[in-house]
């Protein structure tokens, strides 16, 4: 067993803020086919993300996320605005960000770093390819990535 292996006995709390009904089968089947265990909860617009990391309402029971993968073009409250208030709180901020999203412009990519997302993904077309990308993803931010503990508002 390596460092790895032991590093994470917990399943892995992810949280997919998506929308689209294709894309939500297409990250679970990467991540079903992955070899890291987890726990995918998902939820579809900004509001409910809220709700769910502030633990309010259907969510106050939920786990607090590991990572929270978080599409830009949502209903209602977008990515954008998610992203801002998530990092604007203390005891959120330290949850990392990876927007997932088809946008390929360079200003959203831009304003996502500028509120402090920790990485910019985008969604290929294909679907082997959007397979591919999460579970490279999955792989480096479980095996590679130190995660911070919970709490840690510093």
């Amino acid at each position: 067993m390596s460092d790895a292996d032991s590093f994470r006995a917990e399943p892995a709390q992810i949280l997919l803020v998506e929308d689209n009904p294709g894309d939500v089968r297409l990250t679970k089947e990467a991540f079903k086919q992955g070899r890291i265990e987890n726990d995918l909860y998902v939820v579809s617009d900004g509001t409910e993300a809220l709700d769910f990391l502030g633990r309010q309402g259907p969510y106050a029971d939920v786990p607090r996320p590991d990572l929270i993968l978080l599409d830009l073009n949502l209903p209602g409250k977008d990515g954008e605005e998610v992203l801002e208030e998530l990092k604007a709180d203390p005891a959120l901020r330290s949850i990392p960000v990876i927007v997932l999203t088809s946008s390929r412009a360079e200003e959203d990519v831009v304003k996502s770093y500028e509120l402090h997302a920790n990485a910019y993904l985008t969604k290929p077309v294909d679907p082997d390819e959007f397979i591919e990308t999460v579970r490279a993803f999955e792989k480096f931010w479980f095996s590679v990535v130190r995660l911070p503990p919970e709490g840690d508002s510093s």
